[in-house]
């Protein structure tokens, strides 16, 4: 997924400034592809340059009022394009997962507390998806676009719980008694 895709489907969804762009990237795309304030605004005069959105007309021009975007014709057809396109799954990065790896070849200190913290951020971030689907998808909604935004959220519930299970059996690992470990 790339940046202008991300902000092309959050216009299509609501025309928005870019205040507000960046606010609803906290509260929903930010949650599986985040991008700052700087990044966004920079998107979008790159966006507006090619012809995919335009800044909405206003009544009265005044210097340095919020632009509120809609997305143009071409923007749509773009985003269609990009959807209907094939993508190989991308390998994951995972700083934590390198950082177990050097703890076997340096040694582990620290890095169960860390382990700690981020089942922890897991636990709560579970918990906030949890709560989401409870607010926004009560039974009854199955539109499809319904179904498509519920199954994205499903996905993150799902790596949410796979995060707090893989991290709960690796603390109980390490807690384990082995040959270099007191018993």
């Amino acid at each position: 997924m790339s940046l202008p895709h991300a902000i092309l489907t959050a216009l299509l969804e609501k025309p928005s400034s870019g205040l507000e762009l960046t606010r609803r990237f906290d509260k929903s795309i930010g949650y599986f592809w985040s991008a700052t304030h700087q990044q966004i605004y920079r998107e979008l005069g790159r966006l507006e340059r090619d012809g995919l959105i335009r800044a909405l007309p206003t009544a009265v021009a005044t210097r340095g009022q919020r632009k509120e975007y809609e997305v143009l014709p071409a923007g749509r057809a773009e985003l269609a394009r990009w959807t209907a396109a094939s993508q190989d799954p991308k390998p994951p990065r995972d700083a934590l997962l390198l950082r177990l790896r050097a703890a076997a070849v340096v040694g582990t200190d620290g890095i169960e507390a860390d382990l700690r913290r981020h089942l922890a951020l897991h636990q709560r971030q579970l918990a906030e998806y949890e709560e989401i689907e409870r607010r926004d998808f009560p039974p009854g909604r199955d539109a499809v676009e319904d179904r498509l935004r519920h199954a994205v959220l499903r996905a993150g519930i799902d790596l949410e719980t796979f995060w707090t299970h893989w991290l709960t059996r690796t603390l109980e690992e390490l807690a384990e008694p082995g040959p270099d470990r007191p018993g």
